[in-house]
């Protein structure tokens, strides 16, 4: 096959989400690609290796037996100095948890990507956010994507904060509402992709010149400290994130922030969302909106770092927010609405939001603009947060005519 080069090939308009991560792992100049098919995730590995074998570069793909063994390539390549992409789902990425320490730990910017899918049991292969969300304390920083341009721009974008910030990145969409579904996207040239994002030059690697050793033994006098230093990493990374997208938008036109609001300073009900929900919800706002309803939208694309500075600013003074979840920490509360009361807490009273929390479309369930309007319904003509969360479509059916219609029985 001919080679990829700049200026020389016309590129696709038409991309799947899943197509899209593989192009931003492609355009990115990824050296070794470590591959485990996992439902709903395969189709990035099989685009990329097509890709990768037409690449003007010297790069690596190696076909492994597990996802652990996936992200132990990605591990010793990084190591090794050079650029490393993996992708994966559900049980695989819960297969690669004890790794996904070494990565963080080991300070390597390996790049992920998570195709969003229930755990099991019972088996699915449908989306909801559980199984990244289950990886949060990790050490790894997260994107949360919401349409495929998202997609391929946050591959490339995750790429540059991991190497600037010596952290891995996860870039997560979600299974088949974003994974398998096509829409219109923008591929930048490669050449402005070279400019955004320069070759890899790690300040240390394996190199039988100058032997080194890695990830080894830590006594008590030294490891708090490692682990305080990954801590402020990830925290410089949330800094420097708008930077970064500022240097993106104008190369590329295209904008993008850790927080995004649209009508909240006049809200009595704000939405915060995160992932592809999110633009069900900008056009439930718009419609809602048109009927003189005074509701908000708050998408949170960054959960790791967390942004809870930018929430608290953006928030101040809304007297209801509605966290719509899907995932759940089970016994307590979803985790963007638990993240988001320890983020507001610190707030005055009288300028702290009342926040009312949904778990809703676990295991693939529809999430559509009728189950957003419930959730705006539910959080008007309720007072308090009692109780402070409620399941959307949750209630075990009667019979097997019982049927779900977008979320909401």
């Amino acid at each position: 096959m001919k080679t990829i080069e700049p200026g020389t090939e016309a590129p696709p308009t038409i991309l799947t989400g899943n197509q899209a991560a593989a192009w931003g792992a492609f355009l990115s100049r990824v050296q070794v690609v470590s591959a485990y098919p996992i439902t709903p995730q395969t189709t990035v590995i099989e685009t990329l290796a097509d890709l990768t074998a037409r690449a003007d570069w010297p790069n690596r793909f190696v076909n492994v037996e597990s996802e652990h063994s996936a992200m132990a390539v990605c591990i010793g390549a990084s190591y090794g100095g050079v650029r490393t992409f993996t992708a994966t789902s559900s049980q695989g990425l819960a297969l690669m948890h004890e790794l996904l320490h070494w990565a963080a730990g080991g300070r390597l910017p390996v790049v992920l990507v998570d195709v969003n899918r229930a755990m099991a049991p019972g088996w699915s292969i449908w989306t909801d956010q559980q199984d990244s969300l289950s990886q949060r304390d990790t050490g790894w920083a997260q994107f949360y994507c919401s349409s495929v341009q998202d997609i391929l721009d946050h591959v490339i974008l995750a790429f540059r904060m991991a190497e600037e910030a010596s952290v891995p990145v996860m870039v997560v969409e979600d299974a088949f509402v974003l994974s398998h579904t096509a829409e219109a996207v923008s591929l930048p040239a490669p050449a402005e992709v070279d400019r955004f994002l320069p070759p890899r030059r790690p300040a240390f690697s394996l190199d039988v010149e100058k032997p080194r050793a890695f990830g080894g033994l830590l006594g008590p006098d030294w490891y708090q400290e490692v682990r305080k230093d990954l801590h402020e990493s990830l925290l410089r990374l949330g800094d420097a994130a708008p930077r970064i997208y500022g240097e993106w938008e104008r190369l590329t036109g295209r904008s993008y922030a850790p927080v995004e609001a649209w009508g909240v300073e006049d809200a009595d009900v704000v939405l915060l969302t995160s992932g592809a929900v999110s633009s069900t919800a900008r056009e439930v706002v718009a419609t809602l909106r048109a009927r003189r309803k005074r509701v908000g939208l708050v998408q949170v694309r960054m959960f790791r770092p967390f942004p809870g500075e930018r929430l608290r600013e953006v928030l101040r003074g809304v007297p209801k927010v509605a966290v719509l979840d899907r995932n759940c920490s089970f016994g307590h509360h979803g985790i963007f609405h638990q993240e988001l009361k320890s983020a507001l807490y610190s707030m005055e009273a009288a300028e702290r939001p009342r926040i009312y929390g949904y778990v809703l479309g676990l295991g693939g369930r529809d999430v559509g603009p009728r189950a957003l309007q419930e959730v705006v319904r539910l959080t008007e003509v309720r007072e308090a947060p009692e109780p402070e969360t409620t399941w959307i479509g949750a209630v075990l059916p009667e019979g097997p005519e019982q049927e779900h219609e977008e979320g909401v029985r």
